[in-house]
């Protein structure tokens, strides 16, 4: 239960930080501003959750330990329910702040009007392989030959990077329950396109986890 509550917790944190520099900072903050207030948010939930529950705040990443033998199936089904309420709870914590100016909660999406104006294929490949990155990141520096301590620093500074990168074709997700919570809430062409921010993050953890489990990538 310790580790469902860190779960939680950690994606709340996630989602009131990342979109909540969208929502509160704006235009003040920027992208980079955005870019760091996501990695930010992983650095501190590493070192604060992390001895508790792996800090996984992400079913990708749960996906990718399960397909790695870091975690059962059963054990991974809890943390994504964990995940997906924490960051309802975080969407919703936002909203109550922000109250009528939370104009789009940080949601993600693609097409005319959103950010670049990417297609879907753009944001189709950006999330898949973006994500399978960031959990090709996750396992090495969390491994048994990984330096002890960095991890969290390694990961966060990667997030920063991939936003840095993706804002302007996503929003970047890489995080399916990052995706959830905001969308939900915000409904319309949010929810309509949250499926692509399920499933492309979902295989990417897949192809990280897989690259790991069959020894491909082996410290």
């Amino acid at each position: 239960m310790n580790k469902l509550i860190a779960e939680f917790i950690g994606t709340a944190v996630l989602v009131l930080f990342g979109c909540g520099s969208v929502v509160l900072g704006g235009d003040a903050i920027g992208q980079v501003g955005f870019s760091l207030a996501f990695g930010l948010a992983i650095v501190a939930m590493a070192y604060g959750i992390g001895p508790i529950s792996g800090c996984h705040i992400n079913p990708a990443v749960s996906l990718g330990a399960f397909l790695d033998n870091r975690m059962s199936a059963s054990e991974m089904i809890q943390y994504w329910i964990a995940q997906f309420a924490g960051a309802l709870a975080g969407a919703l914590i936002l909203l109550a702040i922000a109250g009528s100016n939370a104009s789009g909660l940080g949601v993600n999406g693609w097409g005319e009007g959103y950010g670049g104006g990417y297609t879907m294929v753009a944001a189709l490949i950006f999330e898949i392989v973006f994500t399978a990155i960031f959990v090709v990141v996750i396992l090495g520096s969390t491994g048994e030959k990984s330096s002890p301590g960095f991890a969290g620093l390694a990961i966060g500074l990667t997030l920063v990077a991939i936003h840095l990168v993706g804002i302007q074709v996503t929003g970047v997700s890489v995080n399916p329950a990052r995706s959830f919570g905001p969308a939900v809430l915000v409904g319309g062409n949010a929810l309509a396109q949250l499926w692509l921010f399920i499933v492309a993050p979902l295989v990417g953890g897949a192809i990280g986890g897989l690259l790991y489990r069959f020894k491909i990538l082996k410290a």
